[in-house]
């Protein structure tokens, strides 16, 4: 199975897109918010794709984002919905808006998307509402764990700045957790340091 795809883009049309990877055409379908992201024709592009496997044929799916590859697989578990219909439906709305609209069973939003009826949005809503929600949340989750990750190793980098510098690494600290608490949120690195050195000049 192909999940990511690196190339030249050969074709760009807006359903579909061919990747020339080493000599090698492949053509890949695209929803309109993929199609707005992509460079010009002979530029470098990569894709996460979705292969989707039939007696008759193998089509592949790309996306621009992993988010959008992940909603396009949860929308085709739902019965009914098919990979072109996926495609359809991403094409209408922003990954974030129909997360949204999915896990506040927002069906007035769903049946605004072209291709989307009301029995269609309800489906939607009744198979993959938990499924968002969880994944929803497990998003945040990681997002603010890579954020204090970060941020640990900004604050490091800054202290080993500091002891570089030839102040003491219990003294550093102390100036560092003082200029962070004074910061606020989210310093850049150079603020940190200059408003630590401060503190260990005054």
């Amino acid at each position: 199975m192909i999940a990511l795809l690196s190339g030249k883009i050969a074709y760009k049309g807006i359903s579909h897109i061919v990747v020339d990877a080493h000599g090698v055409g492949y053509r890949v379908f695209i929803p309109l918010t993929t199609f707005y992201e992509l460079p010009e024709v002979d530029e470098a592009v990569t894709l996460h794709i979705h292969t989707s496997v039939r007696d008759d044929a193998i089509t592949l799916f790309g996306f621009y984002s992993r988010e959008e590859r992940e909603l396009f697989q949860l929308m085709i578990s739902v019965s009914g919905i098919g990979p072109k219909v996926a495609v359809n439906i991403l094409s209408g709305i922003s990954s974030p808006e129909l997360l949204e609209a999915i896990s506040t069973g927002n069906l007035a939003k769903l049946v605004t998307i072209p291709g989307i009826g009301k029995k269609m949005a309800e489906r939607l809503i009744l198979e993959l509402r938990e499924k968002v929600i969880r994944k929803m949340a497990l998003d945040k989750a990681g997002a603010a764990d890579a954020g204090r990750r970060g941020n640990d190793e900004m604050r490091e980098d800054v202290l080993s700045a500091l002891v570089n510098l030839g102040y003491k690494a219990a003294k550093a600290r102390g100036a560092l957790d003082k200029a962070v608490s004074d910061a606020g949120d989210e310093p850049a690195m150079d603020q940190l340091l200059k408003k630590a050195l401060k503190i260990l000049a005054g």
